[in-house]
């Protein structure tokens, strides 16, 4: 079996964050691409464990666009034929749901989700999150969640925030990955921090203080669960 977990970002200088450093501490090493700036997606996945795509400024919508994104999507069906374990994040679990025909839209009021929210499990997903939990938010479109899928998770602004099927491939709204210095690259970045909606960049840097802990220890969870126990632990 690979040690290989394929890692899809949609900026040279995107930053996996926890998801990528935990995949590391299980055992795993991440072979990172960036379709957007000339890498090239595998032919299979043969060569990997599992494969995630993350988020980013881009749309499911720029597919007409920016050919990457369309190769992206089309490359997806060929990933889960595989089996192994998929993951999409944001616009990562938008392609998934748009791969599987799924509508993938902005809020009927344009409203952006920015910053800390809480996120409710349905009963389908009590074996790696078996009670509200408050994760981070950046996006402003979200999924339908597609037929041959279970909704997981369901929050206030936008109602669907995670979904799975056949067991291991899942799609998250929520950013699990986000570090505080991720975080505080976004609020510099980006000029949505000024929209009305959005929680203030001094509010969200002082509640990653309480709500980072609770969400590495599940982001742990949940990897291992999706990926597997850590080598180095079973060997």
């Amino acid at each position: 079996m690979s040690d290989k977990v394929l890692l899809v970002v949609h900026s040279r200088t995107s930053d996996t964050g926890r998801v990528g450093r935990i995949l590391g501490e299980l055992g795993y090493t991440s072979d990172i691409r960036c379709p957007l700036h000339g890498d090239v997606l595998p032919d299979t996945m043969d060569g990997h464990a599992g494969a995630a795509i993350f988020g980013g400024p881009q749309s499911v919508h720029d597919r007409t666009t920016l050919p990457p994104i369309q190769a992206e999507i089309d490359w997806i069906p060929r990933a889960l034929e595989s089996g192994k374990p998929f993951l999409g994040i944001c616009l990562g679990a938008q392609m998934l749901a748009h791969a599987l025909g799924a509508r993938v839209s902005r809020h009927p009021a344009e409203i952006h989700e920015i910053g800390y929210s809480t996120i409710r499990p349905t009963k389908e997903w009590r074996d790696t999150l078996d009670a509200p939990h408050v994760f981070y938010q950046w996006h402003c479109e979200g999924f339908e969640v597609p037929r041959c899928a279970t909704l997981l998770a369901t929050g206030d602004t936008f109602p669907n925030q995670a979904f799975r099927m056949d067991g291991n491939v899942y799609g998250l709204q929520f950013h699990p990955e986000v570090t505080k210095p991720i975080m505080a690259r976004w609020i510099s970045d980006s000029v949505n921090i000024r929209r009305p909606e959005a929680q203030p960049g001094e509010q969200q840097l002082a509640a990653a203080e309480a709500y980072d802990p609770p969400v590495e220890d599940w982001t742990r969870a949940f990897l291992e669960s999706w990926i597997g126990r850590s080598r180095r632990n079973s060997a």
